[in-house]
């Protein structure tokens, strides 16, 4: 993998780490938000629940646009096809190593 896609990758599993970052990227999932009405549903200050949305902006996960004094943000979901892709792939070998187990012992077991 080259390096410019495994640190999108890491920045991403990084946004997607925290379950707080996770409920706002699914509260984002049906449409754009101000700040305020993402941090209603969170017992913790604007500053500390600004730094996720920080995160989250810096992996690429959400865009913020400011229209006077409101910051709407909105998902982009284009960087979690990097980590579905990735994924994927794992899910591919294990899937693969496993078939071979299971032949090997269904093997195992009808030898006498």
């Amino acid at each position: 993998m080259p390096n410019q896609q495994a640190s999108q990758l890491n920045r991403v599993f990084h946004g997607l780490a925290d379950p707080t970052r996770r409920a706002v990227l699914e509260r984002l999932s049906s449409g754009g938000a101000a700040v305020s009405e993402l941090a209603e549903p969170f017992s913790m200050s604007l500053p500390s629940f600004l730094q996720h949305l920080d995160v989250l902006e810096s992996c690429g996960l959400v865009k913020s646009r400011k229209m006077g004094r409101v910051r709407t943000y909105r998902l982009t979901p284009q960087p979690l096809k990097v980590a579905e892709s990735w994924l994927e792939k794992r899910r591919s070998v294990w899937n693969r190593r496993l078939d071979q187990l299971d032949t090997y012992l269904t093997d195992l077991k009808e030898k006498p």
